[in-house]
């Protein structure tokens, strides 16, 4: 009766630990990056060049980048994302302040239009509304106007720090998350 009681908890033993093993060939986890496959992205190390993050992100600022990333991860509000611009041979580092399924709308105040995402008017890193003017706002207005106030599928609403804007969907309008190509850790 002893030895089958050891045999037992033997066999327990051995199908628990054949169990995990199975697991973990199937979950990749890479703890150095967050607990997140790190098969699916690479990351490179970039040293930050201009100023529409100040004082956020200041020029000459270390950052990691993670090269595609969003081939396996979704794209995030908040995120803080590279994305090629045609304009620049660089990537242009911007914030995600809108993704698909958003209600977007531009609204009149003193000195401009204010971008409202989902009700809110959207602000940068100091809390401050962003307020665009001009072309900037006539860029956005033709978004607004032809896709109902709702941002579509693969389109990304991306801002600088700069509350009056700079390059970005002020200038370039809602980007295709082709254009995405990696997302930046501080």
């Amino acid at each position: 009766m002893k030895r089958y009681k050891m045999n037992k908890i033997f066999f327990i033993i051995i199908l628990i630990l054949s169990t995990l093993l199975v697991f973990l060939n199937f979950v990749d986890l890479n703890f150095d990056n967050g607990g997140l496959k790190g098969d699916c992205f690479q990351v490179e190390e970039k040293i930050v060049r201009g100023h529409s993050f100040s004082p956020y992100i200041n020029p000459g600022t270390k950052i990691e980048v993670l090269l595609n990333y969003y081939d396996c991860q979704e794209i995030k509000r908040g995120d803080i994302v590279l994305f090629n611009y045609a304009g620049n041979k660089d990537p242009l580092i911007k914030v995600v302040k809108g993704i698909p399924g958003d209600k977007f709308e531009l609204i009149e105040t003193i000195g401009g239009w204010n971008i409202v995402i989902n009700n809110s008017i959207v602000k940068n890193f100091e809390n401050q509304p962003y307020i665009i003017s001009g072309n900037k706002y006539k860029m956005l207005s033709l978004y607004e106007r032809d896709y109902n106030g709702v941002i579509p599928v693969n389109a990304y609403l991306l801002l600088s720090n700069q509350s009056s804007g700079s390059i970005d969907s002020t200038v370039f309008g809602l980007v295709d998350k082709s254009s995405i190509i990696a997302k930046v850790k501080i």
